[in-house]
């Protein structure tokens, strides 16, 4: 992998849950990871551009990416309106120096938002200039045999044309996704990693990746050899870490992996 394609590597604010955003920028300077992906979500900091501004400037740790409020319990934040949601995460964004937004696809009620949820991602990107990085999601499963497709036009971004999209490994877990043949579909339009593991079970696990069996390792290898300079952001679950201490050796673990696995050269 050359240096110019070299991704930068990235904590995602989720991933120090229940600790808060401010939190999230402190992990990530003092552990050394390169940038920050902002979860607009429920913590009142997240939500606010001029906080989000003064966190990485005290840290000294950029902004590579927002998270737009899209998760069940994030229904409410910036409003109801999705479109609007979308708008207020490219005006962060923009504001922060960020060049991705990422975004789930509609859930199936959302009716209105879901029937012209493609076009208007490209229609947002055209007018913002900014990537709008749909996030493969995954068949909602009551048991191994029954699964209820919650998502329209679909679960899987490297079906539809999108101009950006993003894997994240514990999504592809429950939904028994290859991960490398999904880059493969989707090329260069992949722009986005959320990188962490799953073991298969019907739970959104996000394990701290080399925990599960989604290989992470083996797809990040395949990241380096073709080359790609997205971002590959890390985001895990550090809720049943007893303390401060174990949850600082799982990012920490987690950085050091992604460094170790995306320093691979093509022959």
């Amino acid at each position: 992998m050359s240096p110019s394609a070299t991704p930068k590597i990235a904590l995602s604010t989720a991933s120090v849950y229940p600790e808060s955003t401010a939190h999230g920028f402190g992990w990530a300077s003092s552990l050394g990871y390169d940038a920050v992906e902002v979860m607009v979500g429920i913590d009142a900091l997240s939500q606010q551009v001029d906080a989000v501004k003064k966190l990485s400037d005290h840290h000294g740790v950029p902004v590579c990416a927002v998270h737009a409020p899209c998760l069940l319990f994030t229904q409410r934040v910036w409003g109801t309106e999705p479109w609007g949601k979308l708008e207020r995460s490219a005006e962060m964004a923009d504001a922060v120096g960020a060049d991705v937004v990422v975004v789930h696809p509609p859930f199936r009620w959302q009716r209105d938002y879901a029937a012209g949820f493609v076009e208007g991602i490209a229609s947002l990107e055209a007018r913002t200039g900014i990537a709008f990085a749909v996030e493969n999601m995954y068949p909602w499963r009551a048991s191994s045999r029954r699964a209820m497709e919650m998502y329209v036009p679909g679960w899987d971004p490297s079906t539809e044309d999108y101009a950006n999209t993003t894997i994240d490994l514990s999504h592809a877990a429950i939904a028994r996704s290859d991960v490398i043949e999904m880059a493969q579909r989707m090329g260069e339009r992949l722009r986005h990693i959320h990188l962490t593991d799953g073991t298969g079970s019907a739970k959104d696990e996000h394990l701290v990746p080399g925990r599960g069996v989604m290989r992470a390792g083996e797809f990040l290898h395949h990241l380096a050899r073709t080359d790609f300079s997205g971002h590959v952001v890390l985001e895990i679950n550090t809720r049943r870490c007893a303390n401060r201490a174990e949850r600082e050796a799982d990012l920490r673990e987690s950085l050091e992996f992604a460094r170790a696995h995306l320093a691979v050269t093509t022959p």
